[in-house]
């Protein structure tokens, strides 16, 4: 897939990366972990260029945030100890479904989302934190929502920016977190993956709701509407259903191999009831 590359570049820096960058034309592409690369690489890509050697491989705490490098490893997020206590280990379980091992060694988290892939098993969970990613460009850095950083099936906003860094705020007391995904098998592609957040106050409402769905839209999506429907309101089974349903209806799934249109907004519907009972489960309260 790479026989047409003539030029493979390893820079050392950030900002020679970015320079790099801002001189591309769409015959350049960047390398990482190179494990979507391979699988999609249009035999057009001339140049290669090689971040790993920029220092980009960490795992942060910043106060209550957590700050992740691009380059960070999904094995290396499997096994921290920061990701693991984070959010009800929602991260870290995520990690461990993208792929094998072997998979998981060599992928970049920045990679995964500038990949930009519909069924992203990263995403969900970092909508669901409210994650946000540091772009540098040569204009110095600027920090993207992740909500607003996919712009379409494997395309994003970053241009010709670096992704160099992943930001997830500090967490909100009495805040509970689920990741539920579905596959064909272990390490087969997302057919629907959804992660959830629920903070309540003290009479048992709902005070902020996130909901994340993957592989059921052009892009990995927050469910609007289903998070207004769990807002100020009392956490009851009925309401649960009633937001599972309304996030399936948010949904635009396709058909394609893996499985229908049909199917796909049904366990939208049935994973995001499931996410929901877990994060009350976690706070400790009865449905």
């Amino acid at each position: 897939m790479f026989d047409q590359v003539r030029v493979f570049h390893q820079p050392r820096t950030v900002k020679e990366a970015v320079g790099l960058l801002h001189n591309a034309d769409a015959k350049t592409c960047v390398v990482a972990g190179a494990t979507d690369l391979v699988l999609r690489a249009p035999r057009s890509v001339t140049a290669l260029v090689d971040i790993g050697r920029l220092g980009l491989s960490y795992v942060k705490r910043d106060g209550g945030a957590v700050r992740i490098g691009a380059t960070t490893t999904l094995a290396e997020l499997q096994q921290s100890a920061i990701i693991r206590r984070l959010a009800n280990g929602i991260l870290a379980e995520a990690a461990a479904c993208c792929g094998g091992i072997q998979t998981r060694n060599m992928a970049s988290i920045g990679g995964n989302l500038a990949n930009a892939s519909p069924a992203a098993d990263m995403a969900a969970p970092l909508l669901a934190l409210d994650a946000a990613v540091m772009l540098q460009s040569l204009r110095g850095k600027h920090r993207v929502p992740l909500a607003e950083f996919f712009s379409g099936p494997h395309k994003t906003v970053a241009k010709r920016a670096l992704v160099v860094e992943i930001l997830i705020p500090a967490g909100k007391p009495r805040t509970a977190w689920s990741f539920q995904r579905l596959a064909r098998t272990e390490t087969d592609i997302a057919i629907v993956n959804v992660a959830a957040a629920i903070q309540i106050d003290r009479q048992n409402r709902c005070t902020c709701a996130r909901i994340a769905l993957g592989a059921v839209a052009p892009q990995p999506m927050r469910a609007a509407r289903a998070e207004a429907c769990l807002t100020r309101q009392a956490i009851t089974r009925e309401l649960i259903d009633g937001a599972a349903e309304t996030a399936a209806g948010e949904a635009r799934p396709i058909s394609d191999l893996r499985a229908s249109a049909e199917y796909r907004r049904e366990m939208s519907r049935v994973l995001v009831r499931r996410a929901l009972e877990e994060c009350v489960n976690r706070l400790g309260r009865a449905l």
